[in-house]
């Protein structure tokens, strides 16, 4: 089995943050997005990879050689980024000829198990209840979970189980069959090519496809989200920072997350704080808030805010989202 990563969008809705930092390499819990979804696959005996790299792709390749270098890994560039199912048919030749793959997107974090997901007797698509199914993939089941119809962002949904970015394809060369169909006959949504179509195309074609119901799924698109899963994650067992060094003059409150070589001074960090490796904080408040590597906070009040690294604030109270390699001073 290989695992297909897709990590080539730009992330738009966290620029300013994703303009210098792809979205997969954000921490959360005191380690990157991508890293979560690297470990999960390991951890079932997943080990050849195919990641689908675009805007800032080198940044991930050099992330995954240096953090996993015995893992067995391709990047494909995907040069135009028009859906998610030309982002899979660009490493079509990649993959095609393992017995099955399972396709996990790189900005998501779920709670599942890929043990189960694994076992089960079809193919598989990870799905989750939400409140407006018409911003998704939709899928719609029978009585036996198994799936009867999908739909792109449908105007009119039939059904609130949206599609969570998790699916294990057996059939991989109809999988390519139906990519290879819907791109060379320009059958587009919304401009673009999703997946959606395509597995459309495979339940068309007879191939019987299990839905599954993830246990939590945190899509870390938004910066509201992507606090609200740090501080979830924090409040479990095995992600926050417990043996930390006295840091001079400070109170930290748990749960939080300090990387290695971070100077904290006159200072009260916490709850639910992620801060990076080397970074520098005096005489700051911080609460609910994620900090980049090699920061810097003087005199500041930060709280559900994200900064990026190598990021210098002074005298500040406020809430923000600052991308990386930025000085500001409110002094």
């Amino acid at each position: 089995m290989k695992a297909i990563i897709p990590v080539a969008g730009a992330g738009t809705k966290l620029r300013p943050l994703t303009y210098t930092q792809p979205k997969p390499l954000i921490p959360v819990a005191g380690k990157p997005i991508i890293s979560f979804i690297i470990d999960q696959l390991l951890a079932v005996g997943v080990f050849d990879f195919v990641f689908v790299i675009g805007y800032l792709g080198e940044k991930i390749k050099d992330y995954v050689e240096t953090a996993y270098p015995n893992l067995h890994a391709m990047f494909v560039h995907q040069e135009e980024r028009l859906g998610s199912a030309h982002a899979i048919w660009v490493a079509r030749d990649a993959f095609r000829d393992s017995d099955e793959v399972i396709i996990f997107f790189g900005d998501t974090i779920l709670d599942v198990s890929l043990q189960e997901v694994l076992n089960m007797p079809y193919s598989a698509i990870g799905v989750q209840r939400v409140h407006d199914p018409s911003a998704y993939g939709v899928v719609e089941i029978d009585e036996q979970h198994m799936v009867t119809r999908l739909v792109e962002n449908p105007r009119i949904p039939r059904s609130n189980l949206a599609m969570v970015g998790l699916y294990k394809i057996k059939e991989v060369s109809l999988l390519i069959e139906a990519l290879e169909y819907n791109i060379t006959h320009n059958i587009r949504t919304s401009g673009e090519f999703p997946l959606t179509d395509a597995l459309m195309r495979m339940v068309e074609r007879g191939v019987r496809f299990t839905a599954f119901r993830v246990n939590n799924w945190f899509d870390c698109g938004k910066k509201e989200i992507l606090l609200e899963t740090n501080a979830i994650l924090l409040d479990r067992e095995g992600y926050a920072s417990n043996d930390l060094p006295p840091y001079e003059n400070s109170i930290i409150i748990h749960p939080v997350s300090i990387g290695e070589g971070c100077q904290i001074i006159n200072a009260i960090v916490g709850p639910h704080v992620t801060i990076g490796a080397h970074a520098h904080i005096e005489s700051a408040i911080i609460t609910n808030s994620i900090i980049g590597n090699y920061a810097s906070i003087q005199e500041t009040v930060l709280h559900s805010s994200v900064i990026g690294n190598d990021t210098a604030i002074k005298g500040l109270r406020q809430s923000l989202n600052i991308g990386d390699n930025t000085e500001i001073d409110f002094s």
